[in-house]
């Protein structure tokens, strides 16, 4: 008799752990054929991918595989986080393309000329931190978030109204020191006249350059260069600047263009979830540092 009571009890907790678990994980994909991602690549053929395959790709080319796991495992988390949110708006035939208009992404193969020796230690580093973190994502007031992320900070992230389109309560500026003493943290590129000309598309006579308005971080909201107002992010693009944060000087005919740090500035720094790692931040407390009153939930 006592062993019938027993084997009712186990079965009855069995059934509330799993019903306590199914209450506890917001699922955003009700079957497992939905765990898919069609993606675009640089020749323009699609190709579905299970979502986790997908993710080592992108992790693969978008952080170095030597950097520390945890924030391989951050990473991981938010390139799942932005392919599912892609996912979950996309309109097209495909959800990403695998460049930098969305997130990197490399397969197998390509994995392996990159590293070469290591690869065999690089990929087993990189799949674990995608499988320890397997479906995990970003969420805020319910919703998968809009996880951009980038290189390298110039001491602070931006808040993405100043970057994008929209402005996201959980994309907003905070410090982020742990990158400035990194030898790539400065860069000075040359240009002659006529180069900066050309790709700005401005007359050439001279450069004057006026009303340089910087946001609170230090980058370049609008500059006016020969009587032309340019957005900081259109001087980065046509110029192939590092970031926006960038200073204009001249030494005889050569003008030298300074940036600190590297990408948009919004969302998570590579670098510096890097270095938050190092002093032994977890991936979790990475991404909420870097992404503002976010919850995690599963897919």
């Amino acid at each position: 008799m006592s062993n019938k009571i027993l084997f009712m009890v186990v079965v009855i907790l069995s059934f509330i752990l799993v019903y306590v678990s199914s209450r506890e994980i917001t699922t955003f994909f009700n079957t497992e054929a939905s765990k898919q991602i069609v993606i675009k690549d640089k020749n323009a053929k699609l190709e579905t991918l299970n979502i986790e395959d997908y993710i080592v790709g992108v992790v693969a080319a978008e952080m170095p595989a030597s950097f520390n796991e945890e924030a391989l495992k951050a990473q991981a988390v938010a390139s799942r986080t932005y392919a599912i949110y892609k996912i979950n708006t996309s309109t097209t035939d495909f959800d990403v393309v695998t460049d930098v208009s969305n997130q990197s992404y490399i397969t197998v193969e390509e994995m392996e000329k990159k590293w070469g020796s290591d690869f065999t230690k690089y990929y087993k580093k990189i799949k674990e931190a995608v499988l320890d973190t397997k479906g995990e994502v970003m969420t805020y007031n319910g919703e998968v978030i809009e996880a951009y992320y980038f290189a390298m900070s110039n001491g602070y992230t931006e808040k993405s109204s100043l970057v994008f389109s929209s402005d996201r309560d959980y994309l907003q500026s905070v410090e982020s020191n742990y990158e400035k003493n990194l030898k790539n943290f400065s860069v000075t590129k040359e240009f002659i006249k006529e180069e900066i000309c050309t790709k700005l598309n401005i007359s050439c006579s001279k450069i004057k350059i006026e009303n340089i308005k910087r946001s609170e971080t230090g980058r370049v909201n609008e500059i006016t260069i020969n009587d032309v107002t340019f957005k900081g992010t259109e001087v980065r693009k046509k110029l192939e600047l590092r970031s926006t944060d960038f200073t204009i000087s001249k030494e005889g005919d050569i003008y030298l263009i300074t940036t600190k740090g590297y990408g948009h500035g919004v969302g998570m720094s590579q670098y510096g979830a890097n270095g938050m790692a190092s002093l032994g931040a977890n991936y979790q407390d990475i991404l909420k540092y870097y992404y503002q009153n976010i919850e995690f939930s599963y897919v």
